[in-house]
């Protein structure tokens, strides 16, 4: 098929803008990212890879501490994904679901920088019944809880299915410190992390720290390939077996429910537990073992 010069240069801007704008945000090159911006707009108009493009660089701002300017690209980029089609349903298209998710994020975290945190935490719980049925529900819940649930009292987990030992119950491991470790099967990070949980289990499982890893179904195994659930199970066990064989004890509980509870949208998502039960500390992303080491140190006894 052959493309028209002006066809091909429309497809190639489509293509580039999100990753063009990202990049430059992540350099803080926030002027030549709005121009960008700007450039493509100009040629398509209001489309879902502009929503994208424009959460990415509030997401940048945000960073850089440019609350203002976060802000209000993470409005525009939330009122324009609202206005597309689909937009009640982000999950058939990913672009969207970049936009709405970020924006709504992004937002949260400028009112709670701010100091507004009971505004953000309402406006999160807002957003969460609008998109709780969409996979927007565990991203909005992540960010739920990184604004409270250090110091409240974990969440129980649902433990029907597991891979490995059975898991025991958040209320039976009472006098336990637990660290709970979310994971992905196609997830390198966590993969990479698994190091540094074995590295912490070792030093702390004589006293008492029990490491539990939640993980959920995503419908697919490798290479994107869709998979039933007994299929997809089987290949879990697999990924466990060979690349957490060092945590031969650990036990994973299978549960998106788990997952949404504990807004787990990040994989790996880190939880430690005191003893009585109560969240310590909760930190989506991979961490290194000296911070986790003094975590548990610094935990408080039942």
């Amino acid at each position: 098929m052959m493309w028209a010069p002006l066809a091909l240069g429309a497809l190639l801007v489509v293509a580039s803008v999100v990753n063009d704008v990202r990049t430059l945000a992540a350099r803080q090159d926030f002027a030549a990212a709005e121009r960008a911006v700007r450039a493509y707009q100009a040629q398509n108009g209001a489309t879902a890879e502009l929503a994208a493009a424009l959460s990415w660089l509030a997401r940048g701002e945000l960073a850089a501490g440019r609350l203002d300017a976060a802000d209000a690209h993470a409005a525009e980029a939330r009122r324009m994904a609202g206005q597309l089609p689909g937009a009640q349903e982000p999950d058939r298209d990913p672009r969207l679901a970049t936009a709405i998710g970020a924006a709504i994020e992004v937002h949260a975290q400028v009112l709670a920088a701010r100091g507004q945190h009971a505004q953000a935490t309402r406006y999160l719980r807002s957003e969460l019944a609008a998109f709780g049925k969409t996979g927007l529900a565990e991203r909005i819940e992540k960010n739920i809880n990184l604004l409270g649930l250090v110091g409240a009292p974990a969440p129980e987990l649902d433990e029907a299915t597991w891979l490995g030992p059975k898991p025991a119950t958040m209320a039976a491991l009472r006098g336990h410190p637990v660290l709970l470790f979310f994971w992905a099967h196609w997830c390198p990070d966590c993969k990479a992390e698994a190091a540094v949980i074995e590295q912490i289990a070792r030093a702390y499982g004589a006293k008492g720290l029990v490491v539990i890893a939640p993980t959920k179904l995503y419908g697919y195994t490798a290479h994107g390939d869709a998979a039933a659930p007994a299929d997809e199970m089987r290949y879990i066990d697999a990924v466990r077996q060979r690349f957490y064989a060092g945590l031969p004890g650990m036990a994973v509980p299978v549960s998106e429910a788990s997952f949404l509870a504990y807004g787990a949208s990040t994989t790996p998502t880190l939880v430690l537990v005191d003893p009585s039960g109560i969240v310590r500390y909760y930190h989506p992303g991979a961490a290194p073992a000296a911070e986790l080491a003094a975590r548990i140190d610094a935990l408080p006894e039942r």
